[in-house]
């Protein structure tokens, strides 16, 4: 039973993408099936090639890759240390930081996009990277900081005071204990975080101008803007698009079997 219920539910999660392959596979141009038609004829692969031509999308492709490769180690850096500092503290100031994450969590983006703009462009930094960047100096969102610290408050105390009364740092600690027992979490917060970098559309939109700095999202925005009938193409950069968050995640879990069977 329990096998049925996990493959159902890995149908559920592949078979969108098995209708966007297909869909990114029919000819331009023609009307959209009477039914479902996973395998289409004939099978247009020059779709992949058409794509690269209305939207320089293997550039945005290596600006959103450039972005995600620098933010994601320093969120998952930022995010494990600002965790450890809650698990190891006493009961009272773990609860109030619990607090501060949740509710900066409650905050509305919406109502920081101003004053960030406005503190970028005294910065200078309209334009560049750095606003895209910038969310990992801050381990990007709390949600990560929380996971971490509870993937540190549940493991043992007493190893933490069997590290301090060897003398061992709290920055010590971390590295050498809190940080290889958390592995799984490391692991789920980054790949986390690169799928929240690479799909980031409101940031580029905002700050980034310049058609050779823009990212990948911006450019699938501009395919949406295409005939119904040219969906197929739209779904090609679609494609293109999930295959490095899917690779990630793969490595990812790949990297976690094998470092849990070593454990």
């Amino acid at each position: 039973m329990r096998r049925v219920a996990i493959a159902g539910i890995a149908v559920l999660f592949v078979l969108p993408l098995a209708f966007m392959l297909s869909g990114s596979l029919r000819t331009p141009g023609l009307p959209p099936p009477d039914g479902v038609d996973l395998i289409p004829s004939p099978l247009a692969w020059e779709n992949y090639r058409t794509v690269t031509g209305l939207i320089p999308l293997w550039s945005q492709m290596r600006n959103s890759l450039l972005i995600a490769l620098v933010a994601v180690p320093i969120t998952v850096l930022v995010a494990s240390l600002a965790g450890f500092a809650i698990a190891a503290s006493d009961r009272i100031t773990q609860r109030r930081l619990i607090v501060v994450c949740v509710v900066v969590l409650m905050i509305p983006v919406t109502v920081l996009w101003v004053p960030r703009f406005a503190l970028f462009r005294w910065l200078g930094l309209v334009n560049t990277p750095g606003p895209l960047i910038a969310p990992a100096l801050m381990a990007t969102t709390p949600f990560y900081v929380l996971l971490f610290a509870l993937a540190y408050w549940r493991l043992p105390r007493n190893l933490f005071e069997a590290a301090r009364v060897e003398g061992a740092s709290a920055l010590t600690i971390w590295r050498r204990v809190a940080w290889p027992l958390g592995r799984g979490t490391t692991f789920a917060v980054a790949v986390l975080a690169f799928v929240w970098h690479w799909s980031n559309f409101v940031d580029p939109l905002l700050y980034l101008s310049s058609a050779s700095s823009q990212t990948l999202p911006i450019g699938l925005r501009g395919l949406a803007t295409l005939e119904p009938t040219m969906h197929g193409l739209f779904l090609a950069a679609a494609v293109l698009a999930t295959l490095p968050p899917t690779i990630a995640f793969l490595l990812a879990q790949r990297a976690l079997f094998e470092r849990t069977i070593d454990a």
